[in-house]
């Protein structure tokens, strides 16, 4: 069955008080994992508190026996691959091979300009996560001195140690959708691909064509996992769905419609599971038909940290149809 984990915007408020209990949250309710994306702040102001991915994921490591967990994903403009593979595979050494190191080329302009760091061109991104990946795979899967002279980053007969307790360290995650470059770099170094914001159908036509791109590079498909993440816009009733649906409300497209036009909408949208636990069923459906087509865990992307309730709704009402 398909595995449902928790993803948090780290960068939308996160302190140290609700990242505690959000961890023992997704612990108790059984969630499979929980992950969250990596910014020193928001694309847009005002800036929230922004609590940092390493610190808060050695947190949870040490904190939990059970769920997975990482990064979704960590932008390689600002995280510099050395370091982060050996943080990696401390964590993973850490929590007995729980940690998943989600990798991406970086996207957001703002907090690369107030920060100081340079952002770049798709190409440039795109060919830094190249590098990025060859650095990180070559020091977690070699048990011998790594030399690699790349344009960003070069090696010299350099060894990780403590060695990776799991063979070949953690799992490496490469995020995004792009059929030319991405989901080739997936098919060369990842162990899982995570997709964002697809409708079923879309996911499947790119699922295959990573399928054919496994083969091309002497792999088979079923070696890399299929993983997706949505907004989850879940109340325990319709009133606490409403209040979520406020933002959305404001959308353009989505002025003066109904709550059940604007659910519908958002439903076939491919950006989100909806739903109430009234309408549990409902829920379930959207759920199964990802797993139809292959994902096998999807990533909830949960905007209201502070509502445990709709979260405990959740999971209630829908984990014993899925488990």
């Amino acid at each position: 069955m398909v595995a449902i984990s928790l993803m948090i915007e780290g960068q939308d408020g996160l302190n140290w008080s609700r990242w505690q209990r959000l961890v023992t949250e997704a612990e108790t309710l059984g969630f499979a994992g929980l992950f969250r994306s990596d910014h020193f702040t928001n694309a847009t102001p005002p800036d929230k508190d922004s609590l940092e991915m390493i610190v808060s994921l050695t947190y949870l490591a040490d904190h939990t026996q059970r769920i997975h967990f990482g990064p979704l994903v960590s932008p390689l403009t600002f995280r510099a691959p050395q370091m982060l593979a050996r943080q990696a595979a401390a964590l993973d050494n850490l929590s007995s091979g729980r940690m998943i190191l989600g990798l991406g080329a970086g996207w957001q302009e703002r907090e690369h300009r107030l920060f100081g760091y340079d952002l770049g061109t798709t190409a440039t991104r795109m060919a830094r996560l190249e590098e990025g990946l060859e650095v990180i795979t070559r020091l977690l899967r070699s048990d011998t001195p790594v030399t690699f002279e790349g344009k960003y980053f070069q090696l010299r007969e350099a060894t990780l140690l403590p060695r990776p307790q799991r063979p070949g360290g953690p799992r490496i995650l490469v995020g995004g959708n792009g059929q030319k470059r991405t989901l080739s770099l997936v098919a060369r170094y990842a162990d899982v691909w995570n997709a964002l914001y697809l409708t079923p159908q879309a996911f499947h036509e790119r699922s295959v064509a990573l399928d054919d791109l496994l083969r091309q590079s002497g792999r088979q498909p079923g070696e890399v996992k299929r993983t997706m993440m949505l907004t989850l816009l879940f109340g325990r009733d319709k009133a606490a769905l409403e209040q979520q649906l406020e933002p959305y409300r404001k959308r353009p497209e989505l002025s003066g419609k109904s709550t059940e036009e604007i659910v519908r909408t958002l439903g076939l949208s491919g950006r989100c599971i909806i739903g109430t636990a009234e309408q549990a069923e409902r829920v379930i459906e959207q759920i199964k038909a990802y797993e139809a087509v292959g994902v096998e865990e999807l990533m909830m992307q949960w905007f209201e940290m502070d509502d445990i309730d709709d979260l405990r709704a959740f999971a209630s009402s829908v984990f014993p149809h899925i488990a």
